[in-house]
């Protein structure tokens, strides 16, 4: 009897070895970002991410890099603005749709099916050719600027050079974020107008006397970024809102995401992103900001 009962506790201990290490490996893979937890993240195939040119150096490095670590992937990414994207993923066209606004905000897209995911914060700035002679504005004078009141550089204290706007596109983020948060909705008058921050930040550097807008990613030492009301231009009045002209950066699906669509946006908030790739590329996590914005611009701290 007593050989019978070790036999039995000895099978016993050996059973629940295994159901340990079994349980064990299933937690371990649902662990750290690089690694597959679901089958979502086994998905294989093609997607399309179309949108917003803020948000697109981000959205493509992360791509790479998940392409990198899961064969039989492929990420297409794509800018075109924020309004291409909503109206894109709005009619199912695209797999994701990129936005630097809440869909909300962009007439003729019914909001009610498309799916939010914030995956970054984004900060923009009033930028101007390196030789316009100033480095702050009051935010009147940049609404008189971009409005078509003030034309020379010398009326704001600069150098006697004319003042030449270059705006983005109808339709783009970037522009609907800039008219709402720093014209206070203003509209600009009518000038040179770019589809893509990567022209515009050219065209600036190049331009004597231009001024336009880019997000923070964009910002180098090529441009000059502008203080508005004294305030700069940085991260960290940004997550405060003491610089109020920034926004989410938004990837939308046409319903809930799945397979490739989901493990992406999975691994867009992961660790792997969100404290290595966000940083670097000059964007926010939202996790970082003491202040909530909604899709009314109303703001509520955390």
């Amino acid at each position: 009897m007593r050989k019978k009962f070790v036999a039995l506790f000895s099978f016993l201990c050996i059973f629940a070895i295994i159901a340990a290490g079994c349980g064990n490996s299933s937690s371990s893979s649902s662990s750290g970002s690089n690694k597959k937890s679901s089958s979502s993240s086994n998905a294989t195939g093609s997607i399309t991410a179309v949108g917003s040119t803020a948000l697109q150096p981000l959205v493509q490095e992360a791509a790479t890099e998940y392409m990198n670590n899961h064969s039989g992937t492929t990420i297409n990414v794509q800018g075109g603005g924020s309004g291409t994207g909503l109206s894109k993923a709005d009619e199912g066209a695209v797999d994701i749709g990129n936005s630097d606004v809440f869909a909300e905000e962009k007439d003729g897209i019914d909001a009610s099916k498309l799916v939010d995911h914030k995956v970054a914060v984004v900060g923009f700035a009033p930028v101007a050719n390196k030789n316009v002679g100033v480095k702050n504005l009051t935010k009147k004078q940049l609404i008189d600027i971009f409005t078509g009141k003030i034309k020379n550089w010398k009326e704001v204290g600069g150098a006697d050079q004319k003042i030449v706007i270059i705006n983005r596109a109808e339709g783009s983020g970037t522009r609907a974020v800039f008219e709402k948060t720093a014209l206070d909705g203003a509209t600009p008058v009518k000038s040179q107008e770019q589809d893509s921050s990567g022209t515009v930040q050219k065209i600036v550097s190049e331009t004597p006397g231009a001024i336009s807008y880019l997000a923070f990613s964009y910002l180098n030492d090529k441009v000059l970024a502008l203080n508005v009301d004294n305030v700069k231009p940085t991260e960290a009045n940004v997550q405060t809102n003491k610089w109020k002209i920034w926004a989410y950066e938004h990837m939308y699906t046409n319903g809930e995401a799945k397979g490739l669509t989901k493990a992406f946006l999975d691994y867009m908030l992961s660790d792997d992103v969100q404290t290595k790739l966000v940083p670097k590329l000059g964007y926010m996590s939202v996790a970082d900001m003491k202040v909530e914005k909604d899709a009314k611009g109303n703001i509520t701290k955390k």
